[in-house]
């Protein structure tokens, strides 16, 4: 064999990059990878679990939902002080373990038939404070919320929002063209008996449910309103806002802002080559299967904890929390359903856009919901005025499905391509085994409705509201509901078979 090796190479060594010990650096002290002013490994979230955390996050929880429908969705605050319903925070437990909040619930419950709990709106700021006094417990616990006009409701625990969030988002005007490319929706005809018939059903077994809307491409073929909803009304849509998210991710690659969903996920706070982190790609993001989790410090023990919906119930920087999530499983290994991944993609998502001298708020209704005409869509911030990506948005059931259109037509919209040409089979293609999500959608892959066929795919969000795509049959279907609201799915597909039986 010859020798190739060459002379030595001697490593230049930085003496200002670690201070010496007894003489020998106990770091590292070559060169190190990252560049000058790039932070390099992220300190880890450590995420209270401790009893006073838990009950304050239940009641931001209850002030932002409160906020949410009073002065987003603009219901009649009696009508949203009826359709509150307590959410338990417990705390999270182990990767395959989802801890049942319903002891958490019921003790809400009985605090607030007891008279301990006390919510106080101000119609005039648009806010709510919700305060659990509990002597027993050792002082009260207050949450605390905002809806600035033109945003979604803010978490605020005892903070205030960035001053960015004062004033409204610029948003492009709406457009009086015919749906989809505008707002002008002329009356659909009568619906077939057999639909009508499920629709009046479904609308009896699910009462929290705010609208139903059928559609091609070309028009609206049949919509309902429920208590609350009606088709000017945004409602809260939760995670099918994780679609608009990663739908994002592929309008970024489109432009050649990314490089491409299997390269290296290029969050800020990652960019040390070194980290765990540099092994997740956007793939990993788009597909729950990150592997991210947080350490969580309890009054007895720390354990591991995969986020739920940490980021709707604390005042925090989401993006920033995300970023310092640990890597607890190998990174394209598990499939857990979490928040943090899509809030990952968000930060991205700002940094690609204010590395390009962007106005960051402005432009992300630009790259996408302003392009398809979504003018009633608006999302929710956090306290440091990120534009939350894993939920928390708002639109009516007619902007919905303009972006359902979007993906009817293959990602191209007036006949302007806006998503790389093999997105649409990518973001709908379940391709890790023991579930079927996908790319930032659901699919029908487990039948979970029997009605649609395997390749059938859905936005969805809390209280199973969902918008379905299917593309053989060339049809939406948009349903919003409540949150925490029961939705009856065998009705609800029944209602999916009626309108694929329809020509």
């Amino acid at each position: 064999m010859n020798d190739v090796s060459g002379p030595a190479v001697v490593p230049a060594f930085h003496p200002h990059w670690a201070p010496t010990v007894g003489g020998e650096s106990p770091l590292d002290s070559r060169v190190p990878f990252v560049p000058g002013g790039i932070a390099g490994l992220p300190r880890p979230l450590v995420y209270d679990v401790t009893e006073r955390a838990l009950r304050a996050r239940e009641m931001n929880f209850a002030a932002k939902r409160l906020v949410d429908m009073a002065f987003v969705s603009g219901l009649d605050w009696a009508d949203a002080l009826a359709r509150r319903r307590w959410r338990g925070v417990p705390p999270t437990d182990g990767l395959d373990i989802q801890t049942d909040a319903a002891p958490r619930v019921a003790r809400l419950e009985a605090a607030m038939a007891a008279g301990a709990i006390a919510i106080v709106p101000d119609i005039a700021s648009r806010r709510v404070t919700v305060t659990w006094d509990d002597p027993g417990f050792g002082g009260p616990v207050m949450g605390r919320a905002a809806a600035p006009v033109g945003w979604g409701g803010i978490v605020l625990g005892g903070l205030e929002p960035a001053c960015v969030t004062a004033a409204p988002i610029p948003r492009a005007a709406p457009s009086g063209r015919l749906w989809p490319l505008g707002d002008d929706v002329p009356p659909p005809a009568a619906a077939a008996p057999a639909l009508a018939h499920a629709i009046d059903r479904f609308f009896a077994v699910s009462p929290g449910v705010y609208g139903v809307l059928v559609a091609t491409p070309e028009r609206v073929l049949f919509e309902r309103y429920g208590a609350g909803g009606a088709p000017d009304r945004v409602t809260p849509s939760w995670s099918m806002n994780k679609s608009i998210t990663g739908t994002l991710i592929g309008r970024l690659i489109h432009l050649g802002w990314l490089e491409g969903v299997y390269a290296p996920a290029p969050a800020p706070a990652w960019r040390d080559p070194r980290g765990i982190h540099a092994l997740i790609t956007l793939d990993d993001l788009l597909r729950m299967r990150s592997g991210l989790a947080m350490a969580c410090l309890g009054p007895d023990a720390t354990t591991l904890g995969f986020e739920a919906s940490a980021v709707y119930c604390d005042a925090v920087d989401a993006f920033a929390a995300a970023q310092a999530n640990i890597v607890a499983a190998r990174p394209g290994a598990v499939f857990r359903y979490i928040n943090v991944g899509l809030n990952v993609l968000a930060a991205i998502i700002r940094d690609r856009i204010e590395r390009r001298g962007l106005p960051y708020h402005a432009t992300v209704y630009e790259l996408l919901p302003d392009l398809l005409g979504m003018s009633s869509y608006r999302m929710s911030a956090d306290i440091a005025g990120n534009l939350i990506g894993s939920g928390s948005a708002f639109a009516t059931l007619r902007d919905w499905a303009k972006f359902a259109v979007l993906y009817l037509q293959d990602g191209v919209w007036n006949d302007v391509r806006l998503l790389p040409p093999d997105w649409v089979d990518y973001a709908f293609a379940a391709n890790h085994g023991g579930t079927s999500y996908a790319a930032a959608f659901w699919t029908n892959a487990d039948r979970r409705f029997p009605a649609l066929p395997p390749d059938a795919a859905w936005l969805s969000g809390a209280s199973d509201q969902r918008v379905f795509i299917v593309r053989g049959a060339n049809r939406i279907v948009a349903v919003a509901n409540e949150t925490d609201a029961k939705m009856d799915l065998s009705a609800l597909n029944d209602v999916l078979a009626a309108v694929l039986a329809v020509a």
